[in-house]
This record gives C-alpha cells, structure tokens and sequence, in this order.
C-alpha cells in the first residue's frame, strides 16, 4: 500500500506510454491511487482493455482512461494532445515507460542477442519506440508544461544503463560457454540515452517548472526461469529480485512536489546490483 494519500496529486493529469506492458499498469496504480487522473496509451486495444482491468480490480474508484495511441508518430501525438488540452486540460505529469525488449533472432532464425546476429529490424524498432518516441512525447507533452509553467517527466530507464548487463546470469553454469540467449545491445543503448535525455530536457526546461528525472529500476520477478532467478540474486546486496509494486512510491514520489528540489537525476533502484 502507498504512503502517499489520495490527495497528493488531486486532479493532476498524468499519461503513461506503454501503459499496457508489464510496469505500466502499476505507474498508473500508483498515481491514480494519489488522486491523479490517468490515461495509459499503448498500440494495443486488447493490452489496455487488460491493463484498465487490473487496476480497477484493485480499486474500482480509481480514474483510469485508455488510448490507443502511436508514440513514434508525431502527428498523432500531436493531434490526441491538442485534442485533450482542449477538452480537458493538459497533462502535468509524463511517464515515458514504452520499450521494446525483443527476443532476438539469428540469421536461422534461432533465440541469441549476440551482437554477430543483431537483427537491424528490431534495432530500428527498439531505437524508435525506446527513445525517438520518449522524445516526441517529451517534446508534445513537455512543451505544453512549460506553457503551463508546472509539469514533471520521469524517463523509465534501467539499472542496466549505469552497468552492462552481466551475460553469465543466462547460463546454468554462469559461464560465457554455454550462453543461448544473450541481452541484446539495443536495450542498454535506449535505457542509457534515456539518462541524457532526462539531464537534456531537465536544463531546457528547469526554468519553466518542469521538472525531468530518470528512474533506474532492476530485476522485477516475474516467473523467469530459475537459474536465472537464482543467478540474479546473487548479484544483487538484497538477496533478490523486484516485487512488482516496489517501484510505485517512487513513481509518485517524483511526480509530487516531495520531490520539488530535484530534477535531472537518475534515480537507481535495483537492489544494490550495480554497485557490486
């Protein structure tokens, strides 16, 4: 349960990108249960019929709005953002959550993420949704805080973007000679740049009240294979992996004004993995 109340932010409005994925769901719990209104955008009807359900199943009094919406069309963004400003305000809180995390797939067709068979395809997605579409939001969104002189937006980066990904947590001998399935490259380059833009985006516009930070999160469990659960907590000073509802205080919290006198940070929370 929070510690925030339902007043901490009363009719604020907030937007999650990749609001049907794995995390996003739970951005949205967080803030709604403080009161804001939100609307999670994906390119998924099905994902987000899903996502609004699970959250309501947890408190059915909560305002939860869906859009399927593409973030890497500015026009589109464009458009739905001036459409909302007209009819219900603006936005004053932006989670730029979207990601791709692709299996990646080997010239015959086979599971790696070596870098030998990095698939250009899925490179290009990862880069667009990952971080061309963070900007154009940052870029809709953003401007209209800064006409607004008040908004916050939190990049959903990763611990993975202050160190490399360790490779040897995917083998059952934590060694380099038997490693199937590698991390691929695209996903540290994305959640690193996420950092620049965050430290960006904080100087040009801190001086029209937005404020813009990073949050680095870990490992979240969720039924991975158990060697590599296993191999995980190893690494990490906690003993273990993420519940999923851990990251929600801080979502919250840099989206309020208890966090008032920080902008251009990353923010790690991963257990203490990075620092080993």
């Amino acid at each position: 349960m929070s510690n925030f109340s339902r007043e901490t932010l009363l009719g604020k409005n907030a937007i999650i990108t990749g609001g049907a994925g794995f995390l996003g769901p739970r951005h949205g719990l967080a803030l709604a249960r403080a009161g804001a209104n939100v609307t999670l955008v994906d390119v998924s009807d099905e994902n987000l019929i899903i996502a609004k359900k699970k959250i309501l199943e947890i408190d059915k009094t909560l305002k939860i709005e869906t859009c399927n919406l593409d973030i890497t069309n500015l026009n589109e963004v464009e458009k739905f953002e001036k459409n909302f400003n007209l009819t219900q305000n603006y936005f004053s809180i932006l989670i730029n959550n979207a990601a791709v995390n692709p299996k990646m797939k080997s010239l015959d067709g086979k599971v790696s993420g070596k870098i030998e068979d990095y698939d250009l395809d899925e490179w290009n997605k990862e880069i667009n949704v990952g971080l061309t579409g963070a900007f154009i939001c940052s870029r809709v969104f953003g401007a209209r805080m800064a006409s607004n002189n008040n908004g916050v937006i939190i990049n959903i980066s990763s611990d993975l973007a202050v160190r490399a990904p360790d490779q040897r947590v995917y083998s059952p001998s934590e060694s380099f000679d038997d490693i199937k399935s590698y991390k691929p490259i695209g996903y540290s380059v994305v959640k690193t740049a996420l950092i620049g833009m965050t430290r960006y985006l904080a100087e040009y516009w801190g001086h029209k009240n937005v404020r813009v930070n990073a949050l680095l999160p870990g490992g979240v469990f969720n039924n991975q294979p158990l060697e590599l659960v296993e191999n995980v907590k190893k690494r990490t000073l906690v003993g273990r992996w993420a519940n999923i509802d851990e990251y929600e205080d801080a979502i919250v919290f840099l989206s309020s004004d208890s966090s008032a006198y920080m902008t251009g940070q990353a923010i790690v929370m991963d257990g203490g993995r990075s620092v080993i």
